[in-house]
């Protein structure tokens, strides 16, 4: 008999205190209530689907980017990413005049190959992860644009509605189906089970151990043999992987892709991560939370359109809301703490 069998069981407080999303938890109810009073139509079916999808474009990204943050590491090149994403889908199969399954194939290759460079230049030239994703960031940015004239002559791809392929490929990233009378995204069911298989990878293997190994001490990790390098490099190619998928969404939803879309929204990932319990220093945080920060972000961006309020306040709301669950998620780790 141990000693760890001799410990008396934790309690459920102590327990749930010790849960990252507990103050994410607390704030989406907060939320929710708040928005159910103040606009009359945020409670209707219909507005259920729409606050959903508006927090699946945007928790799909978060999952890897907290998986990430918890790592130690950051990704400011992840929302044009997305973009690049589609756009190499979108012109390759339509100058190779391929079935669209080509571009989309060719497109996952390009998008991992990018986040193996950002974690094979974070490893090899120790520069902080900030650096090395704003210059990918800067550089995305101006490829997308450059590239985009060049082979189409504006700012936007070419339709590819009528190519062979692009009905079955909009089936798996952008259709949509209807439970009762709620319309539902498939992004939704891509985010529940990305943050599904990122909760059992976290939680149930060793490589969440080395995650928050990485996260939490990268040179006492390396000591006990984390292969630190290997688990940084598989997270950004975690994110490039997601992505691609947010990519292909932005595609086949719309058909044509804007060049200069996808600035600014991995401000939006990273926001929704730190709401959700993730610690800006690492080795702390869920994918769950990432879901419920995004969730958050989803009531909100949606509820004041409901409410009838001027939607310019938003980003407002969005900052608010950053700090206290900073500060409340501060708080919850300290009881955590105090409670071992």
């Amino acid at each position: 008999m141990t000693a760890d069998s001799l410990a008396p069981p934790r309690r459920l407080g102590n327990r749930l205190f010790g849960r990252p999303e507990l103050g994410a938890v607390v704030g989406a109810v907060a939320v929710f209530v708040f928005f159910s009073v103040a606009a009359d139509s945020f409670l209707r079916p219909a507005s259920l689907g729409t606050v959903l999808y508006a927090a699946s474009t945007i928790g799909i990204m978060a999952v890897p980017v907290a998986l990430l943050m918890i790592g130690g590491e950051f990704d400011l090149s992840a929302g044009v990413l997305v973009t690049s994403s589609a756009l190499v889908s979108s012109m390759f199969s339509y100058q190779m005049t391929a079935n669209v399954w080509v571009g989309v194939g060719v497109s996952l290759l390009v998008t991992l190959a990018i986040g193996f460079f950002n974690g094979i230049m974070l490893s090899r030239t120790k520069l902080p992860s900030f650096i090395i994703t704003l210059g990918t960031f800067l550089m995305l940015t101006g490829l997308n644009l450059g590239f985009t004239k060049l082979i189409d002559g504006t700012v936007s791809t070419k339709s590819i509605a009528d190519m062979e392929g692009f009905a079955s490929a909009r089936a798996l990233f952008a259709s949509h189906l209807t439970i009762g009378d709620v319309g539902l995204q498939v992004t939704i069911l891509w985010w529940i089970v990305l943050v599904a298989v990122a909760t059992w990878v976290l939680l149930r293997t060793r490589a969440g151990n080395w995650i928050f190994a990485s996260g939490g001490g990268p040179d006492a990790a390396r000591a006990v043999g984390v292969p630190v390098t290997r688990t940084k490099t598989g997270l950004y190619m975690a994110v490039a992987f997601c992505a691609w998928i947010s990519g292909q969404h932005l595609l086949f939803s719309f058909d044509v892709v804007q060049s200069g879309e996808g600035i600014g929204n991995e401000f939006l990932y990273i926001i929704a991560a730190v709401i959700g319990g993730c610690l800006m220093t690492g080795g702390y945080g869920s994918a769950i939370g990432s879901a419920v920060g995004a969730f958050i972000f989803g009531m909100t961006s949606k509820g004041i359109v409901y409410a009838e309020w001027n939607p310019d306040w938003f980003k407002f709301f969005l900052g608010a809301m950053l700090l206290l669950a900073t500060l409340l998620n501060a708080w919850v780790r300290k009881r955590a703490e105090a409670a071992k």
